[in-house]
């Protein structure tokens, strides 16, 4: 039985990770929450589970227990201000990481984003110089990690695209907003671009950390979670055959296009969104889901995620 320490639990993959570990493993469990009333799992399931109100901020009232702690799962993140953002997401993180004995601790599962890394799976150096004050301190702590003593122990899991949520676990941003947008299908249909991604169920990634929990690699360090890629454009067409709204022509959305949107509706574009919209293809060499370690996908199509997203295929 191991000792696993986990933070980030109140949230969308969070609430996956913890429902695996708690159902589906006897290990003893270390809750990091700092408002509980967030959890909506039973975390009374069983022995061994252990909620710690806290937050990262004061990390070190938690030293001792840190240094007899086997695996560190940490998923905990912060879009607030710059101050906050950095603080969390970077000093205290980093801390964490520091206070666990390299001796005793097994491995440290990371959370970061893909949204850092280029298409070959390196760090994005835009995502650092211009990037939304989440990225760069996403960006401004992985490339920190590798001066730490404990960093051959370190697994950098890096999420696509996240679906996930229902009635019983918060939904990810994106998946929340997802009827909102399909409300629209009617004209995106017509236009076609150029740009792809990848996306993957949270409760593929907790699979997927389930599994790393109980076979800690040793050679493959940078984890990029995602099905395979998908384009714009067969994105348009499977959620339109989905919906049943035929197609007859479509028109190319070019980036001059875009731009006259843009302007028309006086959009307010950053440095990252001006980037993005240029670089197109948030894609990766190498992705990974339970299926790339023998196990079952949970969610591996958009067909799949829109029918567990409750959204209907009517004629």
């Amino acid at each position: 039985m191991k000792r696993i320490f986990i933070t980030g639990a109140s949230g969308c993959i969070g609430h996956y990770l913890a429902e695996a570990l708690i159902e589906e493993t006897d290990h003893e469990l270390f809750f990091l929450v700092r408002n509980p009333d967030k959890l909506k799992f039973n975390y009374h399931h069983r022995d061994g589970l252990h909620l710690l109100k806290g937050d990262l901020q004061e990390i070190e009232q938690y030293s001792d227990l840190l240094k007899t702690i086997d695996v560190a799962i940490l998923a905990a993140t912060t879009w607030g201000g710059i101050e906050e953002t950095n603080q969390i997401n970077v000093i205290k993180t980093l801390a964490l990481i520091k206070l666990l004995d390299p001796q005793r601790c097994e491995q440290v599962l990371y959370f970061s984003t893909a949204s850092i890394l280029n298409q070959n799976n390196e760090p994005l150096r835009e995502a650092g110089e211009i990037g939304t004050t989440y990225i760069r301190s996403k960006y401004d702590c992985y490339t920190q990690l590798s001066q730490l003593e404990i960093s051959p122990k370190i697994t950098t899991l890096f999420p696509t695209l996240v679906l996930g949520g229902d009635e019983n676990k918060p939904y990810s941003h994106l998946y929340e907003g997802l009827p909102e947008v399909l409300k629209w299908i009617d004209l995106i249909r017509w236009f076609k671009a150029d740009g792809s991604f990848h996306f993957i169920h949270a409760k593929d990634i907790a699979q997927v950390v389930k599994y790393l929990v109980e076979h800690p690699l040793t050679s493959e360090k940078t984890i990029v979670l995602g099905n395979q890629r998908t384009t714009v454009n067969e994105a348009i067409k499977k959620i339109s055959g989905y919906l049943h709204k035929k197609i007859y022509f479509q028109i190319a959305l070019s980036i001059g296009l875009a731009n006259v949107f843009i302007k028309l509706f006086q959009l307010k574009m950053q440095d990252w969104d001006r980037f993005s919209l240029d670089y197109r293809h948030f894609t990766h060499k190498k992705t990974f889901t339970p299926a790339s370690f023998g196990l079952n996908n949970y969610c591996s199509t958009l067909e799949e995620a829109l029918k567990l997203r409750g959204i209907v295929s009517k004629q």
